[in-house]
């Protein structure tokens, strides 16, 4: 009976070792691989395949997969597929014109070939992060301090090149690198502002000169406008002056004319008319000059005489003018006024 028990024992031991044993082969056979991610299979410490996403059976004790020892991934068996980045802390890097700024930037990249990745660079992550900070260093020096502030997206694209050609060969595809923060020295900075304020008040400067040129422009234009239309109504009023003038010339003398002929037939005499005319001309003459505010002495010229002594000849011939119109009025039977 003890010999029995002993025997029920012993076996109970065995299957539980037999248990655990298959336990320990299950583990060590199936291999759930995340989506996404892979695992590489070595044999006997040599490549074997690459375990995608789902269920994997291998062979334990012979197959198992490689752990890579990577900068933030020490120890891991698993692959990721997926973009990744890299945040670079800020780097020193000396410029052309020998100023050193900081720099910090971002590295995005994905990896497109796990083998070349594990078995082509003992340290994936390191490598790109030095690559990454040679790399700008040797971008940026080739730039002056104010042409790096104003050509990150030309830093950033020289820096995805230079990182994606290099890292091609380790089965990696750097997709963007982007360039945060370019911090230059204190000194240089207050300098920066101080020339950055400089060329906004030269602008503002500049901008009020044109301003104020336009402006001038526009005065000068309006009047030369103004006085081209001033000068149209000048012109068009002098025209208008000039033909009122014309015609009250021809009016006054139509009005003349017509005086002179009735004198003329009143005197009846063609000389007589033209001395009465000129002695009339006369008279109004020394009128004039006698009406005259100048304090010079007029001295009368020596015809004026015989000027004033025609003036009865006048008379006497304005009346018998006068007495020969009566006569023929008499005779037609009208009756015309007298002379004054």
């Amino acid at each position: 009976m003890i010999a029995f028990q002993v025997d029920v024992f012993g076996f109970s031991i065995f299957m539980l070792f037999i248990g655990i044993a298959l336990l320990i082969v299950a583990s060590k056979s199936i291999k759930i691989v995340p989506q996404s991610t892979v695992l590489l299979i070595e044999r006997l410490g040599k490549f074997h395949k690459v375990a995608q996403g789902g269920l994997n059976v291998i062979i334990p004790f012979l197959d198992k997969p490689r752990r890579v020892y990577w900068s933030g991934h020490l120890g891991t068996s698993q692959i990721d597929l997926r973009e990744q980045y890299i945040d670079l802390p800020p780097q020193p890097v000396i410029t052309r014109d020998n100023v050193t700024v900081k720099v910090d930037s971002v590295v995005y990249w994905q990896i497109t070939d796990p083998v070349k990745a594990v078995y082509e660079v003992a340290d994936l992550v390191g490598g790109i992060i030095q690559l990454t900070i040679t790399g700008m260093r040797a971008v940026m020096g080739e730039m002056d301090l104010d042409h790096t502030l104003s050509s990150r997206e030309q830093i950033n694209s020289k820096l995805r090149l230079i990182l994606d050609e290099a890292t091609d060969k380790w089965g990696v595809k750097v997709t963007r690198v982007d360039i945060k923060n370019i911090t230059p020295p204190e000194d240089v900075r207050v300098t920066m502002e101080k020339q950055m304020t400089a060329e906004r008040n030269r602008r503002a400067m500049i901008l009020q000169a044109e301003g104020e040129k336009q402006a001038a422009i526009a005065r000068a234009e309006g009047e030369k406008q103004a006085a081209i239309a001033r000068a149209e109504g000048e012109k068009q009023a002098a025209i208008l002056q000039a033909e009122g003038a014309a015609q009250a010339r021809l009016k006054i003398a139509e009005a003349e004319a017509q005086a002179i002929a009735q004198i003329a037939r009143a005197i009846g005499s063609s000389e007589e008319t033209v001395q009465y005319l000129t002695t009339i001309r006369y008279i109004d003459s020394l009128r004039d000059m006698a009406r005259s505010s100048n304090s010079k002495v007029v001295f009368m010229p020596m015809e004026t005489s015989g000027v004033l002594s025609s003036v009865g000849a006048i008379k006497e011939i304005l009346t018998e003018a006068e007495k020969k119109e009566k006569k023929d009025s008499f005779i037609q039977g009208k009756e015309r006024p007298s002379l004054p």
